[in-house]
Formats: structure tokens, sequence, C-alpha cells
């Protein structure tokens, strides 16, 4: 199959999840660098369209730390919440029982903005120390004997973004499923290896580590604790991880209301995914 055709997605609209749930899809061709199956495609439903990534289960590869559920079930699990914690970090993602190639998730597509038009996200610089609007990931080989500092912008997108992923208990947050784009918005894509119930927080977001958390941060946290006992996420989420993920992802979040900081590496996993690009 030919590699997709980069279209430009329509705008994120209050349609966006019933047409991924309910258009039709039509395959356009595959991504071929994911290592799970990974198809771009159209949908249309009722005078609307888009284009959209269909991620079918039958082309996941089983992972023996991730044995319950599907990637496809954690990547909407994560859109939702992200969309409870109100911060629009996830494109629209829905659970399909039906697709060209069987049940999988459908995910709105998303344009990065072209290269060198968007500010500059993740660096890697010769200095010891990041520079004023930066913050310090850890030193990278580059060369044979040769090492530079890996830097991420002192974002508040990214911030925020460290927030979802520390919730999540995201394993995989590297530089490539960072989406920013035209408008100035940021996404984050690829959220299949989350929800363990061990900690296997690996992302190159660790600028804030040990920081305390933003007041916007915390009174986020706390409407999510609400939900997750009682509101609409409550009754959602079992359909999507297991009982016991849901009551880590509860965890999580009490763990960081109660430090109200930024979480740091374990040492017990990789703190940085690899490649981190």
């Amino acid at each position: 199959m030919p590699a997709p055709e980069r279209i430009p997605s329509r705008s994120v609209t209050t349609t966006s999840v019933e047409l991924l749930a309910h258009g039709e899809l039509s395959v356009r061709g595959r991504i071929r660098e994911a290592s799970n199956a990974v198809l771009f495609c159209s949908v249309a439903y009722e005078g609307e369209s888009a284009t959209c990534v269909y991620k079918p289960v039958a082309g996941e590869r089983p992972l023996w730390d991730f044995p319950d559920g599907t990637l496809a079930q954690r990547e909407v699990a994560a859109y939702e919440v992200d969309a409870a914690m109100g911060w629009g970090l996830v494109p629209p993602t829905v659970l399909r029982e039906e697709g060209p190639y069987g049940a999988g998730m459908c995910q709105l597509w998303i344009e990065a903005a072209p290269d060198g038009t968007a500010p500059e996200l993740l660096a890697l610089v010769d200095r010891q120390e990041p520079a004023d609007g930066w913050k310090a990931i850890g030193f990278a080989e580059v060369d044979e004997g040769r090492t530079a500092l890996l830097v991420h912008a002192d974002d508040p997108r990214l911030r925020r973004l460290a927030v979802l992923d520390a919730v999540i208990n995201n394993a995989d947050r590297k530089g490539g499923h960072l989406l920013p784009t035209a408008d100035g918005r940021l996404y984050g894509i690829d959220h299949g290896v989350t929800f363990n119930t061990e900690d296997k927080l690996r992302t190159l977001l660790w600028g804030w580590a040990g920081e305390p958390l933003t007041d916007e941060a915390v009174e986020v946290l706390d409407r999510l604790a609400t939900d997750l006992d009682s509101g609409p996420l409550a009754a959602r989420l079992p359909d999507l991880i297991t009982q016991a993920e849901l009551t880590a992802l509860r965890a999580r979040v009490a763990g960081l209301r109660t430090s109200g900081r930024h979480p740091a590496p374990s040492g017990d996993w990789p703190a940085i995914p690899w490649p981190p690009v």
C-alpha cells in the first residue's frame, strides 16, 4: 500500500467524535514508520468528512508488560481522561467495533505545522545547563565520546502534557509524539502503552520533575478525582481498562494531589524512551 497523502484535516468540531464513530472509513494509505498497523483514512458521515488514523486491533503486536486489553482501548481511555481534564491535548478518539480490518481505534488526523513554522520544543545543545526558556532532560551521546544536553521548551502546553502523562502513566512520550499545529495548539498522540498498574512513566518531559504543580493543574486534578469517583468518567473507563488499572489511575491522581508536585523518575524503570524521537 502506498504511503499516505498528507491532507490537512478540517478543524475539530463538536461533531468529530460522532463522525469518527459512525462515519464510513476508506483506507488511503499506511503509515509505515509505526511498529503496529496504522492506517491513514478518510471518514464521511451525513455530509461531514475528515481524515483520520485507524489502528485495527488485529494489527497490534502483543506486549508482555501490557497483557490486558488492547492498545486501541488505552488510546481511547487516554482521550477520555484528557477530555475530562479539559485540556484538549489528545485528538478526538473513538473505539469502533467495525472497520475495514475489524475493530480498532479511530483518531482525528492532526496536521502538524510545517518544519520551521512552530516554536522549537526539543533541542540538543552544547551546554552544561539549559538556557532561559528551556528545561534540562539529560545528557545524550551524539558522537563517539561527545555528549550534548537534551532540553525541552519551558512551555505551558508541554507542562500540561507532562501532567497528563503522569496521570495516565505514559510509558512512551517521545518527541515524535508531539504535534504542534499552525494555529498554536499542541497535541500528543500514540497512547497505547498507558495505564499500567506499575510505575512505567517514560518521557522526554522531565524538566519540571519535583517542581510544584501549577494552580491550574491542581484544580484540574481535583475535578478529575471527582469524575473518576462518581462522574461520567467512572462509568466510561471500565469498558476500556481493567479494574486494577482504574484503581491505579485513581491512586496516581491522589498521589499527585497529595504531593502537589510533578513526579520524578523512580529509578526502577528507564526514564527516557528509546529512541527519544
